[in-house]
């Protein structure tokens, strides 16, 4: 390949790569009207044909294939994605898929209009030189211009894979080379600047036909690669989680938000994307499971996270919605500071309809009329407004993945009259192995296995807890280039080992309680899970934001706190000022403290003491004396995903906190 920057540029901008839902409406795209052709019925496919038979599970190579997990449960004939995107053509294709603001206007584009870009987007990369199972990166926040070059790079017969836009240039590359990237598509310059560091480029190829294209859509198989989640890397080199076109495909089919969903009978489900693409639970819940069920996706702004995201669930209202435990916390935070800042009654009101809405939720049984009386004032006079301000009038179904849920939350939004339905899976699953629902349902539960989907526990102590274990046309490939790695997933039965530690009560629903790499083993050899402790003290603790309990190998349990402070609105970055429901706190403490730096420097007295009372309480109710916490000291600074405490879906990188605070952590056990 010529060492030539045009060439990579001409590569990353080129309006088939860069732009495509531009040029589409531009006309640029050559032979429009043949790239469209296969929106009419033309070849057959039969899915079923062509699977060459493979006694293996897993494969560690881009190339490979593997046997699918098909039995009884699942006997559906596998499909390819370019078949599921078909199928879903001749149901959904009048109606709008994708939705961007320009300018301050919805710019939509039909099931049609998507699968005649995704096309031509196919054609693009096969000029640009994109090989047989090598990658398309993708680099930039969520956007039409993501989905179409995904399902392009899937035509085109390569593996699409998702990168994390605050991934640094370095890891950048290790993905690109790991995953074999041909092309590189990326938002802005200044993702395009992590790339232009790269020594290898590529020449233009020729122009590519319809039937070429044709010829190697037909050529795929349900049993090979299509996509690449790489996981975060916490426990060493980021791995490349290889799925299956059944694995998309059966996932999208079967842990679908919408249900057997007919356009000509119900409401088009709406949706708002604005979560990372290349995490996998984004990706299947926006991208695939919005293919295969007609869904309409709204693209949020790229300041989501940073405090727009409210403004886009309010304009768009959508009828599904999903997000991570901190997304929920985060609104959780918001909604108690706005109470703080209210006046008397408000306050009352609010305390009144949550307690009686939260009653009513916990309480299975019926209830007495005068009491569903009050409960449909409450919520026709607080809740439903309340609901209203935060886009959720018209959302039937609210979904919470990627992360364990707190009690604290879960119960303030029943409070709300809003069930947090939980999810549970991994990238090696596809994402949602078990999930929730309106029918399948329990408090702390998150559900049960999928249809053709199993879970069992394996070496479960005295009180249940095993590790979870799963099987089923969710679990993936293997790992690319880690053939070690791969194995150590997989026990001898073909069981995809999870790491996590869960129950599983009479009736199959399952429990997730702990990780078994986030366990503490105390130095008297103790088991100590550190996530009860820590939502204990948060739900003690208004003022917390976050707790990690520290002991490994030590001699007893220490923690790091950090309080709620204001996010900066361009970073999305703490600052030194405390939220309104922490300086509330220090209020009813007799402290006079509005920042982070006061209290830290000064080890306020009020502040202080109160902690420790609260931690006391968290003692008292502790299960032994082992799982008490000794020691605490209060950071300077609440974690961040620009400090390296979170990741991408704001899941906590405990051994990333261990290693940047190891000073305080080292000085707990000084003698």
């Amino acid at each position: 390949m010529p060492n030539s920057g045009e060439t990579l540029t001409k590569m990353l901008q080129d309006e088939h790569a860069m732009n495509i839902s531009e040029s589409y409406k531009n006309g640029t795209f050559t032979d429009a009207q043949t790239a469209c052709r296969d929106s009419l019925p033309h070849l057959e496919e039969t899915p079923d044909e062509g699977i060459e038979p493979t006694e293996s599970l897993w494969t560690s190579f881009a190339d490979g294939s593997v046997r699918l997990r098909i039995d009884k449960s699942c006997p559906q004939t596998p499909i390819t994605v370019h078949q599921m995107f078909k199928e879903s053509l001749e149901k959904y294709g009048s109606l709008n898929a994708l939705a961007s603001k320009k300018n301050g206007k919805w710019e939509k584009i039909t099931f049609s209009e998507y699968y005649c870009l995704s096309r031509k987007a196919a054609k693009s990369f096969l000029k640009l030189g994109l090989e047989r199972f090598h990658s398309v990166g993708i680099l930039g926040f969520n956007s039409p211009e993501w989905f179409i070059s995904a399902v392009g790079a899937v035509f085109a017969g390569g593996i699409v894979t998702g990168i994390y836009t605050t991934n640094s240039p370095e890891a950048c590359h290790y993905i690109a080379h790991d995953s074999k990237t041909n092309i590189m598509v990326v938002e802005n310059q200044k993702q395009l600047d992590k790339i232009m560091q790269m020594e290898e480029f590529l020449e233009l190829g020729d122009d590519v036909s319809d039937t070429t294209l044709d010829d190697i859509i037909n050529s795929q198989k349900p049993n090979q690669c299509c996509v690449l989640i790489y996981t975060s890397g916490t426990t060493g080199k980021p791995k490349g989680a290889m799925l299956s076109h059944d694995n998309i495909t059966w996932t999208s089919a079967h842990c679908s938000k919408a249900g057997d969903m007919q356009p000509a009978e119900v409401q088009q489900e709406s949706i708002v994307s604005y979560l990372p693409l290349s995490h996998i639970a984004a990706q299947i819940y926006d991208l695939w499971t919005g293919i295969k069920w007609g869904e309409q996706v709204y693209f949020a702004e790229p300041d989501a996270l940073k405090g727009s995201l409210i403004n886009t669930l309010k304009e768009v209202q959508p009828t599904s919605h999903m997000g991570v435990p901190r997304v929920w916390e985060k609104i959780m935070e918001k909604l108690k500071d706005a109470s703080a800042q209210s006046g008397f009654m408000k306050k009352k009101m609010l305390s009144w309809a949550m307690s009686l809405s939260l009653e009513r939720n916990l309480n299975c049984s019926r209830s007495s009329d005068l009491k569903q009386f009050w409960m449909r004032l409450a919520d026709y006079l607080v809740l439903a407004k309340i609901r209203s301000a935060l886009g959720f009038s018209s959302c039937q179904k609210h979904f919470s993945g990627a992360a364990p849920l707190n009690t604290e939350t879960l119960y303030f939004f029943l409070g709300l009259n809003i069930t947090l339905y939980e999810a549970y899976g991994m990238s090696e699953t596809t994402g949602p192995h078990c999930l929730s629902g309106p029918y399948i349902y329990r408090q702390h539960s998150c559900g049960k296995p999928v249809p053709g989907c199993k879970v069992k526990l394996v070496d479960e102590d005295t009180e249940g807890n095993g590790e979870i274990c799963f099987w089923g046309r969710t679990v993936f490939m293997g790992y690319l280039n880690m053939e070690d790695k791969t194995k150590e997933a997989f026990d001898e039965d073909g069981w995809l080992h999870s790491g996590d530690l869960g129950k599983l009560d009479k009736d199959g629903f399952l429990y997730v309680t702990g990780r078994i790499k986030d366990l503490i083993i105390t130095a008297g050899g103790e088991n100590v899970p550190p996530i009860p402790i820590e939502d204990a003290v948060k739900k003690e603790l208004p003022i917390v934001s976050n707790a990690m309990v520290i002991g490994d190998k030590k001699k007893f349990l220490s923690m790091l706190l950090t309080l709620k402070s204001v996010l900066d609105p361009d970073t999305s970055d703490p600052t030194d000022i405390l939220t309104e429901q922490a300086r509330d706190f220090c209020q009813r403490t007799g402290s006079k403290a509005t920042k982070v730096s006061e209290i830290v420097a000064t080890k306020d007295q009020a502040i202080y003491q109160a902690i420790q009372e609260g931690i006391n309480k968290v003692n008292k109710n502790a299960t032994n004396r082992v799982h008490c916490i000794q020691k605490w000291i209060v950071l300077p600074r609440d974690f961040s995903i620009s400090g390296g405490e979170l990741g991408p879906t704001m899941k906590l990188k405990r051994l990333t906190v261990l290693e940047k605070y190891s000073n305080e952590v080292n000085s707990f056990y000084e003698e």
